[in-house]
């Protein structure tokens, strides 16, 4: 029987398979690498910048690749970049376990393993769910993206066990095989839109479509914006800035947490379990996200988001300096709040703003500017450690960049046609253009 043909509407096949690949993309590429800083560090005696700079190399790397891909997502569907990105992902992460040089550590895991990532991670799979949800889409975004806080809880101390039980080399080694087996059989479960298959955004039927409740559907998808058409307006570029200032601090905390901490004095096991601790409320909160994502004001929302991380990168700043562990452990838990919605806030205001039909072109096309902002966070604060031998005054700053985004955020003005309602939809001819 067809998959297309039962009870269950397909759309929500494509949010377990968004579920399971960020689990490994995000995971791969952020939440196992402050693992092996130290052992790396200390083995091949690399400063920590140039450890750091390949996942602020990756973050370029994400970047152009996303711009590449983003036009054939729209066109082809994301089945065919998951099934290449699996293979590059997981022989890239299998083959760090036999790096003896800075060179192949950049070239492997900021190059290859982060082209793989973006392959199979966000840019592909929050396309398709665009695609194939409009009126649910802040759910189907938050649900999928659970899949990267459970990363973040399990991924962390699995990887510090594996390193410090086999060593980094075969720690390496063995993430790469779970890697493929996990994300493989995932691209046999996405597909591009629902119209190809007969099928209507958030699983309405004909009848209801009929009657008149696709309304935001159609309108969402008859007024979508071009590229060139979103690049000539002043709210891209907004919101460029402002996600680029959100996603700063969460980049660079995913790195540098477990040094952070253990050069306060802690373990490395409760280093490690810090980012775990931050993805419990992160993993938790999503669905929560998700429902006010759908009743609310989604920029008022990623305010509110941001300004939780923001505040919260200051408070355990002072308080691993401090040395006061239950405002550690309370500051790592309200991050992960603030983190929770992130990823389902930027991707429903995207998609809301720009309308769904070319949707893989326009997200693609910020991906460079924000991700070029974010790539400069980890490796300006390991260059400042390496300098002043701390980082309190560089992480300060970048919780500073989350709460000017807060103020960005609140700021923007629903007018000009720059709707970001998630029921309604931008008119490219009222917009403002530049």
């Amino acid at each position: 029987m067809s998959p297309f043909s039962n009870r269950i509407y397909y759309g929500y096949w494509i949010v377990v398979a968004g579920f399971v690949t960020q689990f490994i993309a995000v995971g791969m590429t952020n939440y196992v690498v402050g693992s092996f800083m130290i052992p790396m560090t200390e083995e091949f005696n690399w400063t920590r910048a140039e450890f750091t700079a390949s996942r602020s190399l990756g973050q370029i790397v994400i970047a152009v690749t996303g711009f590449i891909i983003g036009t054939h997502i729209d066109r082809y569907g994301g089945r065919p970049f998951v099934i290449v990105g699996a293979f590059l992902l997981a022989g890239a992460t299998f083959s760090l376990g036999s790096i003896n040089t800075l060179v192949e550590w950049w070239a492997l895991n900021g190059l290859i393993l982060t082209i793989g990532a973006a392959m199979v991670g966000n840019l592909v799979i929050n396309v398709s769910l665009g695609k194939w949800f409009v009126e649910r889409r802040g759910r189907a975004v938050a649900i999928a993206g659970m899949g990267i806080s459970l990363g973040g809880i399990i991924l962390p101390p699995t990887a510090t066990w594996l390193v410090d039980l086999f060593g980094w080399r075969e720690a390496w080694r063995l993430m790469g095989m779970a890697a493929f087996l996990i994300t493989l059989p995932m691209a046999a479960l996405v597909r591009r839109k629902p119209e190809d298959y007969h099928l209507h955004p958030d699983g309405k039927s004909q009848a209801e479509i009929d009657a008149g409740y696709g309304d935001s559907a159609r309108a969402d998808f008859e007024k979508s914006m071009t590229r060139s058409q979103a690049m000539r307006t002043y709210s891209f570029y907004f919101l460029v800035l402002a996600f680029g200032l959100f996603q700063i601090s969460i980049t660079t905390m995913l790195i540098q947490t477990i040094p952070l901490l253990t050069d306060a004095g802690y373990s490395r096991l409760v280093a490690s379990s810090m980012i775990s601790i931050a993805s419990i409320p992160a993993f938790l909160s999503k669905p929560f996200w998700g429902e006010l994502i759908d009743k609310y004001d989604p920029k008022r929302l990623a305010a509110i988001g941001a300004a939780i991380s923001g505040s919260s990168v200051i408070l355990i700043v002072l308080s691993v300096a401090l040395r006061l562990d239950i405002l550690v452990y309370i500051g790592f838990l309200i991050m992960g709040i603030g983190w929770g919605g992130l990823l389902p806030l930027q991707e429903v205001i995207w998609a809301s703003s720009f309308g769904r039909r070319y949707l893989g072109s326009v997200r693609s096309t910020a991906m460079p500017f924000t991700f070029g902002m974010s790539a400069l966070g980890p490796i300006l604060v390991a260059y400042y450690y390496d300098v002043a031998g701390n980082y309190d005054l560089a992480l300060i700053a970048m919780g500073f960049c989350n709460l000017m985004s807060s103020i960005m955020l609140f700021r923007i003005k629903g007018k000009n046609g720059l709707s970001l309602n998630n029921n309604a939809v931008i008119s490219s001819s009222n917009d403002t253009v530049i």
